[in-house]
């Protein structure tokens, strides 16, 4: 089988939620002896990245603007990767690669699949661009896909937005790779603090809620002076109202930015970190509670993050989507840390069991299988 996997943006720093989830679906689909390729645009790409997708193969077009993503030229390129796939996945939604890969598939009478991954709503900025492109395509993307796939049940009503009953989606969550974040791994301090600290991971972006997380760090800083708050991810747009907001409330020698971390400095993070916490305003499914989880790390996130499942081993761990809400959490966990410890472990366990990728690729071989086998190929 042959299966084109498609997203705007696979490297470590822009790609996101999305593209690492794409990334690890990818070379795990490939293993399995899938002819996996995926389309992306070229950028932040590195070699070591492209390496270490193998078995499955990429191609990257350029990129004419990286502000929307919009790929330079290509069209050859998209019309011979969508003849040779049987099957084609198409990642996010609001995307100009997706749209065209739409028109090639659709040219030829490929099957496609879609997974927005919690993309689906109108959320954050450019918003007008977003309807004119639901209007042009993006509606007919949905509407005409094979099959839809949802990372949680909580995006069953944004399918049902766009016309697709909830019946009609299959939940497939995010994965997880434990050999990528395993105690194996040399130890790493580097920029972290040496005090017990709490972590956030991920774009500093109003969707992912990190305002939240300094407004009600700075609400139980008073009851717990040892411990700091360490940001790390690129900034989407808020590192200076963070920094500014630090410097207000009179916390800059205990709040931390470090940018965009990967690898080694990663894991050593989410090793080191007392608690992760996810304070998103909205998410399909947070990779980063997975990261931490395989860890052995306790998660503190917004009843928005599509993870409540995690309530089930203390309900103290998903709040709502609010400063207060956060606050209430931190207060109820940050008090005892032989308590953390034991919720880290709990939660290292229920992500090993459920989220490990070799068994959440069967679902996706599954799927593959059925529709490809039900209709002739061209």
């Amino acid at each position: 089988m042959r299966v084109l996997n498609v997203t705007s943006a696979i490297d470590l720093k822009s790609g996101g939620g999305t593209g690492e989830r794409t990334f690890q679906m990818s070379r795990t689909l490939a293993a399995t002896g899938v002819q996996c390729t995926v389309l992306t645009l070229a950028g932040g790409l590195d070699s070591a990245r492209v390496d270490a997708m193998h078995p499955a193969k990429m191609v990257a077009l350029p990129c004419l603007w990286r502000r929307f993503y919009v790929p330079m030229g290509g069209w050859a390129t998209i019309g011979k990767l969508v003849r040779e796939a049987d099957l084609i996945h198409l990642m996010g939604h609001w995307s100009v690669l997706n749209a065209l890969v739409y028109l090639a598939a659709r040219r030829v009478g490929k099957p496609y699949v879609v997974c927005p991954a919690g993309a689906l709503p109108l959320f954050g900025r450019s918003r007008w661009l977003k309807q004119a492109y639901n209007f042009l395509v993006g509606d007919a993307i949905v509407r005409n896909a094979s099959a839809w796939i949802a990372v949680t049940p909580i995006e069953f009503p944004h399918f049902a937005s766009y016309g697709i009953p909830a019946p009609d989606v299959l939940v497939i969550p995010n994965g997880i790779r434990e050999d990528d974040y395993s105690s194996h791994l040399p130890p790493y301090a580097g920029r972290l603090p040496g005090s017990p600290f709490i972590l956030f991971m991920g774009r500093l972006n109003r969707i992912k809620g990190p305002d939240l997380l300094l407004e009600a760090f700075a609400h139980v800083s008073g009851r717990f002076p040892e411990h700091h708050l360490v940001f790390a991810g690129p900034d989407g747009g808020m590192l200076a109202e963070l920094t500014a907001s630090t410097e207000q409330l009179g916390l800059s020698d205990r709040v931390h930015f470090l940018g965009h971390v990967e690898g080694r400095e990663k894991a050593g993070a989410y090793q080191t970190t007392q608690l992760l916490v996810v304070p998103s305003r909205q998410e399909a499914m947070s990779i980063v509670a997975l990261e931490a989880g395989i860890c052995g790390t306790p998660v503190l996130l917004t009843d928005q993050c599509g993870f409540d499942e995690i309530a089930a081993l203390d309900s103290r761990l998903v709040v709502p989507a609010s400063s207060e809400g956060l606050a209430a959490g931190l207060l109820a966990l940050l008090g005892n840390a032989d308590e953390l410890e034991q919720i880290g472990l709990q939660t290292k366990a229920l992500v090993q069991a459920k989220y490990a990728w070799p068994t959440i690729i069967m679902r996706y071989l599954d799927l593959y299988r059925r529709i490809v086998g039900a209709r002739p190929l061209p």
